[in-house]
């Protein structure tokens, strides 16, 4: 697969892993009920905040990879 096709697939799957990992988040504060401690609610949203780059890792990795030179490219 060429590089532009990975990142165009990796692009949209980051844009639907953070709004996806948005949501989820705001769901489980809800379910949670953090409002009643402020601190506990500043560093469950700094938790959730940040979390969604482990998933994102592999992703971005998988399309930054370089063409493969050696072989014939898929047109």
């Amino acid at each position: 697969m060429r590089i532009r096709v990975r990142k165009l697939i990796g692009t949209v799957a980051l844009l639907v892993l953070v709004v996806a990992w948005a949501l989820l988040a705001m769901g489980f504060a809800q379910i949670l009920a953090l409002s009643g401690n402020r601190l506990l609610e500043i560093a469950y949203y700094v938790i959730a905040g940040v979390g969604w780059v482990l998933p994102a890792m592999p992703l971005i990795t998988w399309m930054s990879r370089p063409d493969n030179s050696g072989r014939a490219t898929e047109d």
